[in-house]
């Protein structure tokens, strides 16, 4: 699906009658990611080069969006996580529904947040982005738009409305495209229990140094009765440590380099988490929550306190390059990303 779609969009992107591209999914959802237990299939059979060669295609695809020299449109209706989020938040316009979901939630599986998610959570408003990258914690389309990670937000029953009109633009023009979304909008408010309105507690805790300072910053302040503290600690404290520790070095690199930079940094990452360079925790997490269905992983090392900074960082290089490794090769493009800021 990944290869088929980047053919399509470079076909759309040459083809002069094509003005611009609409991204949606089949059904009731956009994408809920990719094929994790074909990938953790592929790696405890010896195929580990396939989880390889996946990432690859699928980073090249998120650069590709990224860069798109035409206005794409995402419908992010239902489920948006994981490689869905990657395909869809880099696009120029980004409308979400009543029914969006949004998460990031590859520390529960021992795995991290990928896809780019490093560049376009770390451009949330205030440590937004570490809370989600490190709590998995879900985002509805509301909160979504109130945050910046989507550009629109249109009731779903107003899609099949919004694409016919989107068929029949005539130009490229993204001023034009935004203000015929615009006659679609609606306004939604805030949930009661949206983490936008928790912002004063996420950026004190989720602004420290280390994952510890960060658990307990959460726990000094759970006992407020609040009942989202609670759920963000229980998240936490089940996902991998070691994964935990590696995205929240990943997330603070990323609010400083590129979009490439990010993506070169996440791959190489899913490369040693795939190749068990340091930890099985990406394979014993996916077993356990999706092969298994429900059985509670014994993550290795056990403890925050056992995963050392230098087996954080084996992380973020490649020491020994197997004969199957390839390179992530991201091509210049015209329609170049913009830079990222040093300091937010």
């Amino acid at each position: 699906m990944i290869a088929k779609i980047s053919r399509s969009l470079e076909v759309y992107e040459r083809d002069p009658t094509v003005k611009l591209v609409i991204l949606k999914g089949i059904g009731d959802n956009f994408c809920a990611g990719g094929d994790v237990a074909r990938v953790i299939y592929s790696i405890v059979t010896g195929h580990w080069s396939f989880a390889v060669w996946f990432t690859k295609k699928q980073l090249s695809l998120d650069y590709l969006v990224a860069t798109y020299k035409k206005p794409l449109v995402s419908f992010m209706n239902g489920i948006v996580m994981g490689g869905g989020a990657g395909i869809s938040m880099q696009g120029t316009f980004r409308v979400v529904t009543e029914t969006t979901l949004f998460a990031m939630p590859e520390v529960q599986i021992g795995f991290c947040p990928d896809v780019g998610s490093t560049y376009f959570l770390s451009r949330l408003p205030g440590f937004l982005g570490e809370y989600l990258s490190l709590t998995g914690a879900p985002l509805n389309g509301a909160d979504m738009l109130a945050c910046g990670l989507a550009t629109h937000f249109v009731p779903s029953k107003d899609l099949p409305l919004l694409e016919v009109a989107l068929c029949k633009a005539s130009a490229s023009d993204k001023c034009i495209i935004s203000h015929l979304i615009d006659s679609f909008i609606d306004k939604p408010q805030l949930r009661k229990e949206s983490p936008l309105k928790r912002m004063e507690v996420i950026n004190n805790c989720f602004s420290r140094d280390t994952v510890e300072e960060i658990l307990s910053g959460l726990e000094d302040t759970a006992n407020n009765g609040d009942n989202w503290i609670v759920k963000s600690i229980k998240c936490m404290k089940s996902a991998s440590p070691t994964s935990l520790k590696i995205s929240l070095k990943s997330m603070r690199e990323g609010r400083k380099q590129t979009l490439e930079q990010c993506l070169l940094r996440e791959y190489i990452i899913s490369y040693n988490l795939g190749r068990m360079t340091v930890t099985k925790d990406f394979i014993e997490g996916s077993k356990a929550l999706l092969l298994d269905k429900g059985r509670r992983p014994r993550w290795e090392p056990s403890q925050l306190e056992l995963v050392t900074e230098n087996m954080v960082n084996q992380h973020f290089v490649v020491r020994v390059r197997d004969e199957d490794y390839m390179d992530l090769e991201l091509p210049p493009r015209s329609n170049h990303t913009h830079k990222a800021k040093t300091k937010l």
